[in-house]
């Protein structure tokens, strides 16, 4: 049997993200002596990770997967000087709320260094970290804070929503010559899904229509990609088509696909987690009125969580997320 072919076939049973995740950092680490990977817990005398993503990495690469210390400032210059001089370093910070403590490393370094270089010095980094709402974790370990560094150019923002994109994502992340935040959501790690195919690549940048449909656009990304196709399928019951485009990377955005779709529906609808104000919906919606103003048969609209820190309780960080409701009666009401 051809290689090809078994690989596929060991890799049609469905896995979840954590193994998908952790096959392309042995992937990238196999293939290239130069990718390094280090953060909060990352090596197996510490767990593997605190999800287990790293599990068995330092034990096959030694020295190349280490644990640090909990100083997010530190380990983060550590990467960028890692990068300017040839490294390919995936640095986990273990929630993204910890980012806030090592913003100036990626934003004012890692982001910027190649444009104030003249384009000389590249930062080839990875920044790996989770976070994400309905796990009781508080107000300082549950935020979604993309908009913070979609507003940072210099910077990609990667946002995975099923196992073989999360693979595939990561790969090409890793290849990139500049920095790219890679955000995971909780929910996301534990959910199954097809399986990727062992060395496949999704070049970043680019959408995926999840689903086509005929009268009502809805685009998501991360998280809301498990909630957006129950609700579509409701509505199919009805006669009602929903075309779903999970954006994948959410900066740069795919406005090809976006456009293209909303040109043919004529109708938009954007979820995310993230509050509503000033969010990836907003620049979203915005760039969608100014190209199709006069195509659009109703105002886009966006659904997102309330504009609030993420409650501890679990009645309250259930109210501060949007439901399914909201979802389906957003789309009615570009209908109506």
């Amino acid at each position: 049997m051809d290689t090809n072919t078994s690989t596929q076939q060991k890799a049609a049973a469905p896995v979840n993200m954590i193994q998908a995740l952790n096959w392309a950092l042995h992937d990238a680490m196999e293939e290239d002596a130069n990718v390094i990977h280090f953060g909060e817990e990352v090596g197996d005398a510490e767990g593997g990770g605190i999800v287990k993503i790293s599990a068995g990495l330092s034990t096959k690469f030694g020295s190349r997967v280490r644990s640090t210390p909990i100083s997010e400032m530190g380990f983060m210059g550590a990467a960028v000087g890692a990068a300017v001089v040839g490294m390919k370093p995936v640095v986990e910070v273990m929630l993204m709320n910890f980012v806030a403590v090592c913003m100036d490393q990626i934003t004012n370094h890692a982001a910027k260094l190649r444009f104030m270089s003249g384009g000389q010095t590249h930062v080839p980094m990875v920044i790996r970290t989770m976070t994400g709402s309905g796990f009781q974790n508080g107000g300082q370990h549950s935020d979604f804070l993309e908009a913070w560094f979609c507003h940072t150019p210099g910077i990609k923002v990667v946002m995975p929503s099923n196992p073989a994109d999360g693979y595939g994502l990561l790969r090409s992340a890793i290849d990139d010559p500049d920095p790219v935040l890679f955000i995971d959501h909780l929910n996301n790690y534990w959910t199954p899904g097809v399986a990727p195919v062992r060395g496949t690549k999704i070049p970043l940048g680019k959408a995926r229509i999840h689903q086509p449909g005929k009268d009502v656009t809805v685009i998501g990304y991360s998280r809301s990609m498990l909630d957006i196709p129950p609700v579509a399928a409701k509505l199919e019951a009805e006669g009602i088509s929903v075309e779903i485009i999970d954006l994948r990377t959410v900066s740069p955005i795919d406005m090809d696909t976006v456009l293209a779709s909303v040109k043919k529906t004529g109708r938009a609808v954007i979820v995310h987690e993230a509050v509503k104000s000033f969010g990836v919906g907003a620049e979203l919606s915005s760039r969608i009125h100014e190209a199709l103003f006069r195509e659009l048969k109703a105002p886009v609209e966006r659904v997102a969580s309330n504009d609030s820190p993420v409650p501890y309780a679990p009645p309250l960080e259930a109210a501060f997320l949007y439901s399914h409701a909201d979802i389906e009666a957003a789309i009615r009401k570009t209908l109506a």
